[in-house]
């Protein structure tokens, strides 16, 4: 083995041995307000995992299994949901356990013994634990009025304070990166998202204070949390949700990523869903069919090299926790166990080194390096 590689090898492995010995560093946005830093100015490359399901779904065996392989894949947030979306308010978890009394935001079933955010705690510390970071959602967006779902949603302005102010106290000073929305537009209900948002920073803090908080917006596909958030003081990131449609979508990944880039003022940028591994094209695997480890790469190369910040990868199968004796959602290919080792999963990584082995916090977009840059698949960026 070259040196080099073996140097690589052994600078890798003492990293994870470092990444069990302590919880992640708290986070902040760098002084040029387009990337992440650690608290003492560390460059934070975001390169993140969506599991969706996490919490609602895997028992703490496989929360364990999954959450391992992803630290030893390089890793370092993992984007889960507390209030999950697949009828996490009346489908127990793995141990049998909901999360609220009677459907109430404002009454967490919290109770002595064993309960639903006991297993919650031990998932967020176990990934602590291990180096990484939780992007918490504290609710999929399917419980909070939205355009698509008027009538099924149990939140409101006052019981989103209150429950924003129960995760605040119980989760606000572990590694945390708060993550509001979940696939779904806020038009008209602004309000309950701001609500919950400053319920997060009083149970931090016990006041409105957002100066020791990120927080970001997982928005509907094709949207970005600039739409309605921007000039927000709780919304330290913007997110976009490009989604699972083919690359020649109008308008394009990179484009959007861009848009937000140039907004002022200032935050960081990046895509929160892009392209699942081994999904249905633009939901439709008759004619697009699946896609793959190149998609997914692409996606992420195009998404940083616009000025994105970071990046989350996802794979279909483990964002639902696919297993045996479950509905499937669109056409999963494999069990959640088997999706985690795909070679999507693997590769992300190698964008996550060239960020970091190169300048980070000086870094910009830069298309006037590329005669041609392109259209569609065929597009390329520089940085």
């Amino acid at each position: 083995m070259p040196n080099s590689v073996l140097l690589r090898a052994i600078t890798v492995i003492l990293a994870g041995i470092g990444a069990v010995q302590a919880a992640p560093p708290p986070l902040r946005v760098s002084d040029n307000h387009r990337f992440l830093v650690t608290a003492d100015g560390k460059p934070f490359f975001y390169l993140a995992d969506t599991a969706w399901e996490l919490f609602h779904r895997l028992d703490r065996k496989q929360a364990s299994e999954y959450l391992s392989t992803r630290a030893s894949q390089g890793f370092n947030v993992i984007q889960a949901v507390a209030l999950a979306e697949l009828d996490g308010l009346s489908d127990p978890n793995a141990y049998g356990d909901l999360p609220l009394i009677d459907r109430d935001p404002a009454r967490p079933a919290v109770k002595p013994g064993r309960d639903y955010w006991d297993h919650v705690d031990f998932v967020v510390d176990e990934a602590n634990r291990l180096g990484m970071y939780v992007g918490f959602l504290p609710t999929w967006a399917r419980w909070v009025p939205n355009p698509k779902n008027e009538e099924g949603a149990v939140f409101n302005v006052a019981n989103a304070e209150k429950y924003g102010e129960f995760l605040g106290k119980r989760y606000g000073h572990k590694g945390i990166i708060w993550i509001l929305g979940g696939d779904r537009l806020a038009t008209k209900h602004e309000d309950v998202w701001r609500a919950l948002a400053k319920g997060i920073a009083i149970g931090v803090n016990g006041k409105e204070d957002y100066s020791n908080l990120v927080m970001g917006f997982h928005p509907g596909g094709g949207h970005t949390s600039s739409e309605w958030f921007h000039n927000d003081p709780w919304l330290t990131v913007n997110m976009h949700q490009r989604g699972h449609g083919p690359a020649d979508r109008k308008p394009e990944c990179w484009a959007k990523i861009a848009a937000d880039y140039e907004r002022t003022p200032v935050k960081p940028v990046m895509d929160a869903e892009s392209l699942y591994e081994d999904h249905p094209i633009g939901f439709n695997s008759k004619e697009n069919g699946y896609s793959f480890d190149a998609h997914v790469r692409q996606r992420a190369y195009w998404d940083v090299f616009a000025g994105a910040f970071g990046h989350t990868y996802g794979n279909h199968a483990v964002w639902q926790m696919y297993a045996p004796g479950r509905h499937p959602i669109n056409g999963p290919l494999f069990y959640w166990n088997e999706a985690i080792h795909r070679p999507g999963s693997t590769q992300m990584q190698y964008l996550r080194w060239l960020m970091e082995s190169r300048p980070f916090l000086s870094r910009v977009p830069d298309q006037s390096l590329v005669v041609d840059e392109l259209t569609g698949a065929d597009h390329i960026a520089a940085t």
